[in-house]
């Protein structure tokens, strides 16, 4: 059985940092990579970053750049440390399970967690 399970959100203050989690089983992440998104209220679900599952590479929305950082285990779980939080970070963030490319798109991704909110204040 396929699971994705996100960990690790919360509330913290603008500047502050939070890691977030990306379990995965029932797959390996020798065949998928794994990309992180978020969606705040009203709004798209939004590439974050991602991790490929063949050499590691990693890309970063500009949103994000500089500030978190994605990392993998290379067996099951998949890291987002954020740091320098901004109020405008605050959303549900969700990972996935599916393609890395320089534009992750939901569609290329086949399984997802039920998302950890993440909520900064300013």
């Amino acid at each position: 059985e396929v699971q994705v399970v996100e960990s690790g959100g919360g509330l913290v203050q603008a500047g502050g940092s939070l890691r977030l989690s990306c379990a995965t089983s029932g797959f390996s992440l020798d065949d998928y990579a794994i990309g992180w998104f978020r969606q705040a209220p009203g709004k798209e679900r939004e590439p974050v970053s991602c991790i490929s599952d063949d050499d590691g590479t990693t890309t970063y929305a500009d949103s994000v750049k500089g500030r978190f950082t994605i990392s993998s285990d290379r067996k099951s779980t998949v890291y987002l440390q954020m740091n320098s939080l901004k109020p405008e970070d605050t959303a549900s963030y969700y990972c996935g399970a599916g393609l890395c490319s320089g534009a992750p798109r939901t569609y290329e991704y086949d399984y997802w967690g039920q998302g950890t909110q993440v909520t900064v204040s300013s």
